[in-house]
């Protein structure tokens, strides 16, 4: 069974590739915008302290963000999961292209990821993409961030993270958050993975989205593999696009409730349900929200 089918993705992609109208924030690497999996596709930049497209192909930040733009709006056909390429992406790069260091889980300042969150809620983002890891945490930064997050709860933007890859039991100022979801990761069979970071918040709110060798789009035309939280992230932000797509009158409330369910907070595991999108748009089918 393909990630797609793990989590009933197939289903309601064969539905819908999206609307235009459903805008997606990539908060990540730069994007290889001259793919030709991705040339062609409804992809806009949000001004920021780094370019939109990639100047360093070879870079991990290019990489990372290409990776993920792929899962979401690459061509249908293409070897990416190629979610949801009718909905538009409004790309905010965090990670320079020569400031990482080799690693699979690029990470940012809160004060940075603060901004970004606030510039591409102010873009017009209804729901976020946020593969990263929080680097050099302090006092004054988890404030600015925690507004941030407050800031895109009150635009009504929805907040999709990644729970971690570091195996360990605790949460984050991004897991945490009441407004968040945070997105684990599990194996082909759906069993989770052991890097996978656990924890409370993560359990009551969060989701699990397969993160085992996932294969995407890369720089130069390219593709490759890659696995862990970040790669998670992407499946439950593109099924939420397509429900949306499907229910567009719909509140980020409404769309939030369908995929963590009424009784969220009532779970008691430290390990999330897994991502069920089907079941999701059936549940806003079912409140009579079709539009």
């Amino acid at each position: 069974m393909g990630p797609l089918d793990l989590v009933n993705l197939s289903p309601l992609m064969a539905r819908t590739s999206g609307r235009a109208e459903i805008q997606i924030g990539l908060i990540d690497g730069p994007v290889a915008l001259d793919h030709p999996d991705l040339a062609a596709q409804n992809i806009h930049q949000v001004p920021g302290k780094q370019p939109g497209a990639c100047s360093a192909a070879s870079s991990l930040a290019c990489s990372h963000g290409t990776f993920v733009a792929g899962m979401l709006m690459a061509k249908r056909g293409s070897v990416a999961p190629a979610i949801c390429p009718g909905c538009s992406l409004l790309v905010r790069p965090i990670f320079a292209e020569t400031a990482l260091a080799n690693g699979d889980m690029p990470s940012a300042k809160p004060e940075e990821l603060a901004s970004a969150i606030v510039d591409t809620a102010n873009a017009g983002a209804q729901v976020i993409n946020l593969s990263a890891a929080l680097a050099q945490p302090s006092a004054s930064g988890d404030s600015e961030l925690e507004e941030a997050l407050n800031y895109a709860a009150r635009r009504n933007v929805l907040v999709v993270v990644a729970a971690g890859n570091q195996g360990t039991v605790g949460s984050s100022i991004l897991t945490r958050h009441p407004w968040s979801v945070p997105v684990a990761s599990c194996d082909p069979q759906g069993r989770m993975m052991a890097e996978s970071n656990l924890g409370s918040s993560i359990g009551r709110r969060g989701l699990l989205a397969p993160g085992g060798d996932i294969t995407s789009l890369a720089s130069g035309g390219k593709n490759r593999s890659f696995g862990g939280t970040s790669a998670a992230v992407p499946f439950v932000v593109g099924a939420m696009a397509l429900v949306w797509s499907e229910f567009p009158a719909s509140t980020s409330a409404q769309i939030k409730l369908a995929f963590t369910g009424a009784g969220n907070l009532r779970r008691k595991t430290i390990a999330p349900p897994l991502l069920d999108a089907w079941a999701a748009f059936e549940a806003m089918n079912s409140a009579g929200r079709k539009q």
